[in-house]
């Protein structure tokens, strides 16, 4: 099994590294990413990553957008959301965004267990004294914003970003490395499966993945 630990203090990486070793065995590869590019990187060299630790804060994963365009790019690799951030808005956040797991930062090395355990078998995790109240909590996006974003390519998620920072069709077509015209058609199906008519709105919702400044 590959794992790859993402997360942006270098202590706490190599202590999450030694930690996912004893439970998932010396067998396991264990590979590190201190930044979003960094972890892209790493999976173009190991698409056949299984899981992977996921620090919500991490800087350059622009809150809930880093799991979201994961999820859309590798559907099959288990997300484990890792963080200091406790409130159960964002845990329920975490998990219907499609991560496998959240785990505390303060989790004891027992809790990683079973949550890994957990993941590995196919179900989500979440601390047991939580659960309640993250399915109690109050929805930090919209739920029909939430199903909709699903419905995009990883593509289109990718021109969709580039939109909120305000990139220009032939910027993005530079970018992508594609003709104007494709980025034209990805911009259209956007606006169509997002349900909004211009692509201002669309890059108003997708900065909604932001973790909000409270966090």
């Amino acid at each position: 099994m590959i794992a790859i630990i993402a997360d942006d203090h270098p202590l706490f990486r190599v202590a999450l590294a030694q930690a996912s070793q004893q439970i998932l065995g010396t067998d396991a590869v264990l590979l590190q990413a201190n930044s979003m590019a960094q972890l892209w990187a790493l999976l173009l060299q190991h698409p056949d990553a299984e899981l992977i630790f996921l620090d919500l804060k991490l800087p350059d994963a622009e809150g809930f957008a880093g799991l979201t365009s994961l999820r859309t790019e590798y559907p099959d690799i288990a997300i484990l959301m890792v963080s200091a951030i406790e409130d159960p808005a964002v845990i329920k956040q975490a998990l219907q965004l499609g991560a496998s797991a959240y785990i505390p930062k303060s989790a004891p090395l027992d809790l990683l267990s079973e949550a890994v355990a957990q993941v590995v078998a196919g179900e989500t995790w979440v601390p047991a004294e939580l659960v309640n109240d993250v399915e109690k909590a109050r929805d930090l996006i919209d739920q029909d914003f939430a199903r909709r974003l699903e419905q995009l390519t990883p593509q289109q998620f990718r021109v969709l970003k580039m939109i909120a920072d305000g990139l220009l069709n032939k910027q993005i077509a530079f970018e992508m490395q594609v003709q104007e015209t494709t980025i034209k058609q990805h911009v259209s199906a956007i606006l169509r499966k997002l349900n909004v008519n211009n692509r201002t709105l669309a890059g108003i919702l997708f900065e909604k993945l932001k973790l909000p400044d409270e966090f």
